[in-house]
C-alpha cells in the first residue's frame, strides 16, 4: 500500500470506529458528572416511533438506491451505442463507448443531489408532520452515507463506480487522496446535524432534557429503527453477490448510525 492508501485507510478507522468511541465516551463521562448534580428533566418516552422509524428507513434506503441505480442507467440510455437496463437491485449494460466510465459517477451524484433536496426541505421548515420529517431525515442519511464512502472506494480502486469517474477525469493520487479525506471528514460532520435535527422531533422537553434521555431517544427513534431494517434492506437487494446484499447495506448504516448514538 502507497502512503496515500495508508492514510485513508487510518481515516476510516478512525470515522468508522475510533471517532464514535471517544465521542462516545465523553459524553457518557458528562453524564456521570451531569448525574452527580442536580437532575433535570424526565426520560420518559414510549418508543411510539420504532416502528415508523424503521419503516421509513426501509423505504429511503431502497428509493436512494434505486435513484443511484437510476442515474446510473439514464445517462447510458441515452449515449450512442451503449444498451442499458435497470433492475431492482442493479443495472448492467452492453455496448463500449468513452463516456461509460464518466457515467459510473453519475449515481453518487444523484443521491448527494436528493439529500441536499430533502436536507434543504428540513432547514425550510416546509415539512410538517413528524413523519415527512423523519422521512426525510432518512433520506439525506442514506443520500450522503451511500455516496460518501463510494469517493474513499474510488481513490483506492480504480475498478469501483466513482473510481472509474474519477480515472476518466484525470485525477491524479493527491487529487483522489484529499477527495477521499473531505468524503470521511463529512460523514461525522453531517452525521451529528442529523443527531440535533432528529431531537426535534422530540414533542415533549423532558424526552431530550439531560443526556441520558437524548440518548434514548436517539436510540429509539434512530438506532434501533436502522438496525430492524436491515433484513428487508437484505431481503430486497437479493439475488445479488453477498458482499452487495450484506455489507452495503450494513456499511451504510453504520458509518452514520455510530456518530448519531455518539452524538447524543
Amino acid at each position: 500500500m502507497s502512503a496515500a492508501d495508508w492514510t485513508i485507510a487510518i481515516v476510516v478507522v478512525w470515522v468508522i470506529a475510533a471517532g464514535p468511541l471517544l465521542l462516545g465516551l465523553f459524553g457518557l463521562v458528562g453524564r456521570r458528572h451531569t448525574a452527580n448534580g442536580a437532575r433535570v428533566g424526565s426520560s420518559h418516552w414510549n418508543g411510539k416511533l420504532t416502528l415508523p422509524s424503521a419503516l421509513l428507513y426501509i423505504l429511503a434506503f431502497n428509493l436512494t438506491f434505486f435513484i443511484q441505480e437510476f442515474f446510473l442507467v439514464l445517462p447510458k440510455a441515452f449515449t450512442p451505442g451503449i444498451h442499458a437496463t435497470l433492475f431492482h437491485n442493479n443495472h448492467t449494460w452492453e455496448g463500449r463507448h468513452p463516456l461509460v466510465s464518466l457515467f459510473q459517477g453519475t449515481g453518487a451524484l444523484a443521491t448527494v443531489t436528493t439529500a441536499l433536496v430533502c436536507a434543504w426541505l428540513l432547514r425550510r421548515g416546509v415539512l410538517r408532520s413528524t413523519t415527512a420529517r423523519l422521512f426525510a431525515i432518512w433520506m439525506v442519511y442514506c443520500g450522503f452515507f451511500m455516496a460518501l464512502p463510494q469517493v474513499a472506494v474510488g481513490a483506492l480502486s480504480s475498478g469501483s463506480d466513482v473510481g472509474m469517474a474519477m480515472d476518466y477525469l484525470g485525477l491524479d493520487a493527491v487529487v483522489k487522496t484529499a477527495a477521499a479525506l473531505i468524503a470521511l471528514g463529512l460523514i461525522p460532520f453531517i452525521a451529528l446535524r442529523l443527531t440535533q435535527t432528529l431531537l426535534e422531533l422530540a414533542d415533549d422537553e423532558a424526552q431530550i432534557a439531560t443526556r441520558g434521555a437524548r440518548t434514548r431517544f436517539v436510540f429509539f427513534v434512530a438506532t434501533l429503527p436502522a438496525l430492524l431494517a436491515l433484513l428487508p434492506i437484505f431481503a430486497f437487494r437479493i439475488p445479488r453477490e453477498w458482499i452487495e446484499v450484506i455489507v452495503v447495506p450494513a456499511v451504510v448504516t453504520w458509518i452514520g448510525i455510530v456518530w448519531i448514538q455518539a452524538g447524543a
